[in-house]
């Protein structure tokens, strides 16, 4: 990146403990590795999209970078400090540039309050000296640039649809100016047509704001439309970063290249026509990872030698990183036809 990135995340990991065994008396427990050892920088104005199957460890790594979970190890650089550790007067100051847009819309937003409380909320809470009047004037024009008119700002969430409380989720936490907002999966809980406006809306809102994202999602279609870079996750660990154009193009990760083979087509002919290779197996248990490359019980190039050395995260030529020691057989070239008159998956 031409600029110093203003988020840097280094080698950072979430352990969590489980109970396991029968009987009161004979409970043991195991460690769970959420997060192991990953590694990225983010831009200004930049948008990383995170990706991975359900359990790889994606909110989890977004709850850590927030100080919402306690990492076990490694270091969240923000504009140069570093967040873990830090004490919660501390951490507290830093949250008004760090906010956080939410999966589930209207569970997000307490029904017991107003538009107008819940947005003001935030304002009230780092911003004390404000008067009534001033908050007021600030939550609605935030809820005007969201989409929502601002004489609604005396309804509760519950006279809202799913795609207005989502407006309403991001309208909080724009509303005290973040240079960072981490959208954990923002639209998986929308209908189609609904999550293609709040994508665009979000769009939108970082070039006009010049805010920096960090956007998860299940949907690969969708994190191709929003993101510039993308980084992909399995069981805890990288397995490749690289810029939109180049992953979506030319993945190098076995497993990035089967998450986009799933990848829908919208044209029925092309969709029959295509092979897949599907991902076989099941993801392994992280108490207890796989030795050597964590994918490698599902890869199908997989060898003996993948099970004896943990592959690092190399960077390439062109300024990817892929953590795969067989990374030269896995086939070049698009995963999916190109879709007429577009040069993006869709």
């Amino acid at each position: 990146m031409s600029r110093a990135p203003v988020l840097r995340v280094e080698n950072l990991a979430v352990r969590f403990e489980v109970s396991t065994g029968t009987g009161w008396f004979r409970r043991e427990t195991e460690t769970v590795r959420a997060v192991d050892g990953v590694s990225f920088d983010l831009g200004p104005a930049e948008t990383l999209g995170i990706v991975g199957e359900s359990g790889c460890g994606k909110s989890t790594l977004a709850r850590a970078i927030l100080g919402l979970v306690k990492p076990a190890g490694g270091r969240v650089l923000w504009l140069g400090d570093n967040l873990v550790g830090l004490d919660e007067d501390s951490m507290r100051r830093k949250r008004r540039e760090l906010q956080l847009i939410f999966q589930d819309p209207a569970g997000s937003l307490d029904p017991r309050m107003t538009v107008g409380q819940i947005v003001g909320e935030p304002l009230r809470n780092f911003f004390p000296s404000m008067s009534p009047l001033q908050v007021r004037e600030r939550v609605a024009g935030i809820l005007k640039m969201v989409g929502i008119a601002p004489e609604l700002i005396n309804r509760y969430s519950h006279e809202f649809s799913g795609g207005q409380c989502q407006r309403i989720g991001i309208a909080r936490a724009l509303v005290v100016n973040p240079r960072l907002v981490v959208c954990d999966e923002p639209v998986s809980a929308l209908d189609v047509s609904i999550q293609a406006q709040i994508v665009n809306l979000l769009k939108e809102l970082q070039k006009k704001l010049q805010l920096s994202l960090i956007f998860i999602a299940h949907d690969l279609s969708v994190v191709q439309h929003v993101s510039d870079r993308v980084l992909v996750m399995y069981l805890g660990k990288v397995m490749e970063v690289a810029s939109r154009e180049r992953l979506y193009r030319n993945p190098r990760h076995p497993y990035t290249r089967a998450l986009i083979e799933s990848v829908p087509i919208p044209d029925p002919v092309a969709e029959r026509a295509r092979q897949r290779r599907s991902l076989g197996g099941e993801v392994p248990s992280p108490t207890d990872p796989p030795s050597g490359c964590v994918f490698r019980t599902r890869c199908p190039y997989a060898t003996d030698e993948c099970a004896k050395t943990e592959p690092p995260l190399e960077t390439l030529d062109d300024g990817s990183q892929v953590a795969c020691i067989r990374r030269d057989v896995v086939p070049t070239g698009r995963v999916l036809p190109k879709p007429p008159g577009d040069d993006c998956v869709r």
